[in-house]
């Protein structure tokens, strides 16, 4: 029998596998807190990773954005061969990390910003072993801003990555907002329908966005969806995708509350507060909110080295 996800040590989520991290997190009873973060961009404390700071805040899963498995770009990490810089988050953060891989073609159509996609941030198979073999623990199936994934394209990532990875990793499939699908707006951004092609498609988690944070999505709609994903023995990450994780703190703590009776097993905290992660104040707020203020700063407080 395995420690619950916000117990364990460095040390000992290291030791886990797939199946004892997807256990030790339902065992946490929805007090884990994911902190997405961009590494490409100047980290907050310009020369320490946006990872380690979040770290610092509470977060149990660090989530890394615009992550490129052909050209790993993690700025503040110390200068590792580009195979290691998973490897070397983990051992600077004794943190698990997934990364977002995005099921959409590579568009050359204008315009480039930080979210354009790059070859190596597609959800392909060859790209999901990359990262499988650089130590990456959860694959998250998702589409930044204006990418233009659907549901549809997600749930044949899925089942492709399933196939090739699914033993080693844990995946994560769902949409935090629109992401350029107008069609695929408010509710319909996931459907209950969705969520059980998802979970059919091999997902260990479904993703849907937070109660508060896209037009017309409730928390009556969310904790439906948390419900089919536990009747089906699978876990359910609410997302905060809006940029809201710039919010105030009240406004934190509210969404948190609302997941919380959602149902959310993790609770995902975005990286545009400025821009690569959170507000710091909220990534604590929201940790607070979900599991009070011994277990935060008991997570803040236990050493790398234990």
């Amino acid at each position: 029998m395995g420690k619950r996800y916000i117990d364990c040590s460095a040390r000992e989520l290291a030791a886990y596998h797939k199946k004892e991290l997807l256990q030790s997190i339902a065992d946490s009873e929805g007090r884990v807190l994911a902190a997405e973060t961009i590494g490409t961009v100047t980290p907050m404390l310009v020369n320490i990773t946006n990872a380690e700071f979040v770290t610092s805040l509470g977060a149990d899963i660090i989530m890394l954005n615009i992550f490129d498995v052909d050209h790993p770009v993690i700025n503040g990490l110390p200068e590792v061969a580009p195979e290691d810089t998973i490897h070397e988050v983990k051992r600077l953060t004794g943190r698990m990390v997934a990364i977002n891989l995005e099921p959409a073609a590579v568009r050359n159509d204008g315009e480039k910003s930080v979210w354009s996609l790059t070859e190596g941030r597609r959800a392909t198979v060859e790209n999901a072993k990359k990262a499988a073999d650089m130590g990456v623990d959860m694959i998250v199936l998702t589409g930044n801003p204006g990418v233009g994934v659907d549901n549809k394209a997600i749930t044949k990532a899925l089942a492709d990555l399933n196939e090739a990875v699914g033993d080693r990793v844990i995946l994560t499939a769902g949409k935090m907002h629109a992401s350029g699908i107008l069609s695929e707006a408010g509710e319909k951004i996931l459907t209950k329908e969705d969520a059980e092609t998802f979970i059919e498609a091999g997902a260990d988690v479904l993703l849907l966005p937070a109660p508060g944070t896209v037009p017309g999505f409730t928390m009556e709609h969310a904790a439906e969806l948390i419900k089919t994903a536990h009747e089906k023995g699978v876990l359910a990450m609410t997302t905060i995708g809006t940029s809201q994780e710039g919010a105030d703190e009240a406004t934190i703590r509210q969404i948190a509350l609302m997941c919380k009776m959602a149902g959310a097993d993790i609770h995902h905290i975005g990286d545009s507060g400025y821009m690569g992660m959170a507000l710091p104040e909220n990534i604590t707020a929201y940790s607070v909110a979900i599991r009070g203020k011994r277990h935060t700063y008991r997570r803040m407080a236990m050493s790398l080295v234990r």
